[in-house]
């Protein structure tokens, strides 16, 4: 079984012209795949969808 390509994206608060540290992450149905723009050959971290959701609505809490 192949696993499809991953479509990263930016947050839309990155400044595309800095290097400055920022995230990626790639949606598939069940899990989200996160990884450092700046390292995006090296490891990357991936959880339950509902995890992602969680961590969401706590971070939007504290902005």
């Amino acid at each position: 079984m192949s696993t499809p390509e991953l479509h990263w994206f930016k947050s839309s608060y990155s400044s595309s012209n800095e290097p400055g540290e920022c995230v990626e992450v790639a949606a598939t149905p069940a899990t989200i795949h996160i990884r450092d723009s700046k390292s995006p050959h090296t490891a990357q971290v991936t959880v339950a969808s509902s995890a992602w959701t969680s961590f969401l609505a706590l971070v939007g809490e504290h902005l």
